[in-house]
């Protein structure tokens, strides 16, 4: 890869996302603590704030004091009704759609199962009528919506805006998704892995907001993840880092699709957890659990949901398979705290819904005992606010992120 350098006219576009960025974050700043943070000169920052408001993308809302005393300071948000940001999630089983603000809160969620035939032609058409539906229901300008965010299984070929062979996803191999639905829905489309989409939407508006170094972990059909390293999403040499859910974690665990064995998410996912709490509840007695009941009557209504709920109530077959579980995901935890050294690690997704604290606190637990710079600092584990919203939220986020985030690649590019 060559070296590049940079012109003043993208420094000036650097500057004016690195303002709005902090005012963003913030939630509440003045022009004085902008500059305070980012190192610019008062001058640099009143003059690209007076362009914001201009746009009417910032507004001010009414002065404070400073923490001296003096002059007060006028406060400086986001205005949230500015615009608007549509995000498609896309998993093998489900699509969902969501219209946000400019502060990534969510205007409308809708969802639909995807068609059965998995036919590219056939969902894009499907995924068209959806995003046509949310808008409508939104409300908003559509003269205000800034792009379509696309959030999809890997791996994906970012520079053709394909799907590459998702294995879960039969029929799609190079896939030229993004002009597909760029074509049917008027609307440019940024599209990312959906993993780093989820995590795009951790630091805009969920629990990385403001955190320089964290990794994420999307539960879905599958297990993803993705990395922001010093505020920046970091996506790797072909754009599809982040793919902890092919760690092994048990060396002659099963084979998985992608070759290797006991990956992950070849233990961790839903069909596994399932797979692994039918063969207890078939194998012997559990008197005590209201799981086996409800096996011996259907097995079919013990599925991952079902499996989600007993062990949030506390079901002893179902938590003994969940905390199981939870510490595979922790020791591919500790590896990334050894590898990286983020400061945060989220976990999220619909795969864990309903317990999420469980993992929360056997990945907690590992992180305060097991990586080698524990006696620096501890590495902190959170359950991702955005729940089972993570990805469709952070689709609609790529494009919010694309708009107004400072990205240093943006510096380099010819």
């Amino acid at each position: 890869m060559r070296q590049a350098g940079t012109n003043l006219p993208k420094v000036g576009r650097y500057n004016r996302a690195v303002v709005l960025d902090q005012i963003q974050l913030a939630d509440g700043i003045s022009r004085v603590e902008i500059a305070q943070h980012t190192g610019l000169t008062p001058q640099t920052v009143s003059g690209i704030v007076r362009r914001l408001l201009d746009e009417g993308i910032v507004r001010e809302d009414g002065a404070s004091k400073g923490s001296s005393g003096g002059k007060p300071r006028t406060t400086l948000r986001l205005n949230a009704d500015a615009g608007s940001a549509v995000g498609l999630h896309f998993d093998p089983v489900e699509l969902s759609c969501t219209v946000v603000d400019l502060l990534g809160r969510p205007l409308v969620v809708r969802r639909r199962p995807t068609h059965p035939s998995n036919d590219p032609v056939e969902v894009v058409k499907v995924m068209a009528e959806l995003v046509a539906d949310a808008l409508a229901e939104a409300g908003v300008d559509r003269g205000k919506v800034l792009g379509l965010g696309l959030a999809t299984p890997g791996p994906i070929d970012a520079t053709q805006g394909a799907i590459v062979g998702a294995p879960q996803l039969a029929r799609w191999t190079r896939v030229p998704v993004q002009h597909m639905l760029s074509e049917a829905t008027g609307l440019p489309v940024t599209l990312d892995n959906d993993a780093t989409a989820a995590a795009v939407g951790e630091r805009w508006s969920g629990a990385g907001r403001g955190v320089a170094d964290f990794a994420y972990f999307f539960f879905g059909t599958g297990i993803g993840g993705g990395l922001i390293l010093n505020h920046q999403v970091y996506r790797g040499g072909s754009l599809n880092a982040g793919e902890f859910g092919h760690s092994c974690v048990l060396a002659d665990g099963p084979e998985c699709y992608c070759g290797n064995r006991g990956c992950l998410e070849r233990l961790a996912n839903p069909e596994a957890i399932v797979a692994e709490v039918h063969r207890r509840l078939a194998t012997g007695p559990h008197a005590d659990s209201a799981l086996a009941r409800a096996f011996a009557e259907d097995p079919d209504a013990v599925d991952h949901g079902a499996i989600q709920r007993a062990a949030a109530a506390g079901d002893p077959v179902a938590t003994a398979v969940i905390d199981e579980v939870a510490e595979y995901v922790a020791s591919v935890a500790v590896n990334i705290a050894n590898f990286i050294d983020v400061d945060l690690i989220v976990l999220g997704g619909h795969g864990i819904q309903h317990v999420e604290s469980r993992y929360v606190d056997v990945v907690a637990a590992a992180l305060a005992t097991r990586p080698l710079s524990r006696h620096v600092r501890v590495v902190r584990a959170e359950a991702s606010p955005l729940g089972a919203d993570a990805a469709v939220v952070g689709s609609a986020a790529l494009v919010l992120h694309a708009t107004y985030s400072p990205q240093l690649s943006a510096l380099l590019a010819d």
